[in-house]
């Protein structure tokens, strides 16, 4: 199917490319928002195909104040909820409790435990109901992303996955936000290109690529949470 998929959609321009997966999968799709730039982007085109398309986003409860306006502004703007999904309450008391408010700073494995507890079990609570994921990714983001295509698999999951700006640059992205209003996390706004919780995420320098930022404490090729798996490697 994937193969079919990738012919079928090979010469769609984004925008296209969205009607064609919202009109074949109805509500078996969706968009998983990081509320970040990309995913504001695919969030306008999204509710311009279709008002009650469906977007969801994770709340690990340790999100910046500027994340939750986003979440805000998109209600408003487009006359919508979006899902949250959140973890599980007992996981995060028996996490902290038993190694403290900030574990995942003191190694890799403590890190990929509360991204998992916080961000990887909800979202596959969330993508049980769907048939295929629509992400923001782009290739250009990192490393671990430049081997990602526009139609895939994804093993880990079991599911179609979507990255429809995966060729796009970072000046299609704000360009796009720019010429249709689009709200977008003001973090942006202070050298935050890549946003994830509170105190996993920093400001970058304009020497630094865009995911410098991320759990900076790490080496590049560790700096994904496990959303996004190529086999057994984290890509996202």
């Amino acid at each position: 199917m994937i193969e079919e998929l990738k012919k079928e959609t090979k010469h769609l321009n984004t925008f296209e490319f969205l009607e064609f997966f919202l009109e074949k999968f109805g509500d078996k799709i969706a968009l998983s928002s990081s509320l970040g730039a990309e995913d504001q982007v695919l969030t306008h085109m999204l509710y311009e195909i279709k008002k009650d398309a469906r977007v969801f986003t994770l709340d690990t409860g340790r999100l910046p104040y500027e994340t939750y306006d986003v979440i805000d502004e998109i209600n408003l703007k487009y006359g919508v909820k979006i899902e949250l999904f959140f973890p599980s309450n007992k996981s995060v008391e028996k996490l902290v409790n038993e190694k403290g408010i900030n574990s995942f700073y003191e190694s890799i494995e403590n890190r990929k435990e509360c991204c998992n507890i916080r961000k990887i079990e909800p979202l596959k609570r969330a993508l049980k109901t769907l048939d295929v994921w629509i992400t923001g990714l782009r290739s250009s983001q990192a490393v671990t992303r430049d081997k990602m295509q526009r139609v895939e698999l994804d093993e880990h999951f079991g599911i179609i996955k979507i990255n429809p700006l995966i060729h796009w640059s970072e000046d299609d992205v704000w360009d796009y936000i720019k010429k249709n209003s689009i709200p977008y996390n003001k973090l942006h706004d202070q050298n935050f290109p890549s946003i994830g919780c509170e105190p996993c995420t920093r400001a970058v320098e304009a020497d630094e690529d865009i995911r410098a930022g991320r759990w900076w404490w790490e080496k590049p090729e560790h700096k994904e949470c496990g959303l996004h798996k190529k086999g057994n490697t984290d890509v996202n």
